[in-house]
């Protein structure tokens, strides 16, 4: 099969978007699909801001590239680019014949997937990454009327698709109430877990960072919308339980200056490490170096992070928000109270003093990201693009 797939958000961005896209291409590719992705064109600076050669990354000869003219616009990792749709580009489409098109999201690249679609009759499938109620409480203008608007685009783009897609029912919940009525299901991202798997040395790789036997660890961007700052608020009294208890940071982002203030403010600072941006490798390092993963934010469709410490066996701690809820339990972790920092340092307090519950929680972690292997959610896949073939 051909598959076209059109993403806003893609390499080298800090995204779970662009890291859940490409582990599904590469196991799609494997199995002699063809893959060909359209994408902004991103910056130096982009790709300097993640410590990555300017270049696309090497997926295999089933796997090619086209970059879209772009420019910058304001994201929390600052690498974020928009593609003005021209509503032309599907020309330069016409000779792959492609079976199926896949968009990742709604923005420009999304809209040229619609054009794309429309013009050269091939079916159009999209999966819904944002909670964009969410994301809109941080943007700079706020007001009903632009979320509602907003709202009612989304919905109108994805109505446009045969199948829609999303990685939590809270997704698929939330344009249901703003009226979509298409074909949609829940689909999660696809973890990479011949990367993020446990490992044998967890004392060599507490060296190798400098964490503590009590190390909490979160990864994503720093901005806003992720509520890094009840993590360090938290510390405090994590630290009346735990003194030696650690939070390492793993990403970059607009907030770090201000988070960095933040713990040395509470008098936590030689207790929070920023790791910077690590490699897919080095973070999975570093999850198996550290005792529980944490995250507060409330916008989360998914958690991809999340998922990945899970599958390295960190339990995990989020709050009960989005679609968090979905993927973490107490089998495998705890649910606290969105922006409460003393519920986010109870909980994992609890898990760091308890060796066998940890354990316990650990095993189960792993269990709980079994079926979310590349191999299966590829799997799915395959199934949902002959669906859109057979519904054209």
């Amino acid at each position: 099969m051909r598959i076209a797939i059109f993403s806003d958000s893609f390499y080298p961005e800090l995204s779970g978007i662009s890291d859940s896209v490409i582990v599904l291409s590469k196991e799609l590719a494997a199995r002699g699909h063809i893959i060909h992705f359209y994408a902004p064109k991103y910056s130096e600076k982009n790709y300097k801001k993640a410590g990555l050669a300017e270049t696309n990354p090497v997926l295999g000869a089933n796997i090619s590239f086209t970059r879209f003219a772009s420019v910058p616009y304001m994201t929390g990792t600052g690498q974020g680019r928009l593609v003005f749709p021209t509503g032309l580009r599907w020309l330069a489409m016409k000779k792959f014949k492609y079976d199926v098109i896949h968009s990742q999201l709604f923005f420009g690249a999304g809209l040229e997937a619609l054009f794309a679609a429309r013009f050269l009759n091939v079916p159009l499938v999209g999966t819904n990454h944002t909670a964009i109620t969410a994301f809109l409480k941080y943007a700079p203008l706020r007001a009903d009327w632009i979320e509602n608007l907003m709202v009612s685009y989304v919905n109108w783009y994805y109505s446009k698709c045969k199948i829609t897609t999303a990685p939590s029912n809270s997704v698929i919940e939330e344009m249901r109430r703003y009226g979509f009525k298409g074909d949609a299901r829940v689909v999660s991202n696809p973890i990479d877990t011949g990367i993020f798997r446990p490992f044998a040395d967890k004392a060599a790789l507490k060296k190798k960072f400098g964490f503590s036997d009590s190390t909490i660890i979160f990864a994503g961007r720093l901005s806003p919308e992720k509520n890094v700052d009840v993590l360090i608020r938290a510390m405090p009294q994590i630290l009346k339980h735990a003194p030696g208890a650690m939070l390492a940071i793993a990403g970059h982002g607009q907030q770090l200056l201000e988070l960095k203030g933040l713990a040395n403010s509470l008098g936590a600072g030689e207790h929070v490490k920023f790791l910077g941006t690590l490699s897919k490798e080095d973070l999975s390092a570093a999850y198996n170096a550290s005792e529980v993963f944490a995250i507060a934010s409330t916008s989360e469709t998914q958690g991809l992070v999340m998922l990945q410490a899970l599958a390295c066996g960190l339990p995990a701690v989020a709050v009960n928000a989005r679609g968090l809820p979905e993927y973490v339990n107490s089998q495998n972790g705890a649910l606290a109270i969105p922006g409460n920092s003393a519920d986010v340092a109870e909980k994992i307090t609890f898990i760091l003093k308890d060796e066998n519950l940890r354990a316990r929680l650990s095993a189960n972690a792993i269990k709980s990201i079994e079926e979310f292997s590349p191999q299966n959610i590829a799997s799915i896949w395959e199934g949902i693009y002959s669906k859109a073939v057979a519904k054209r």
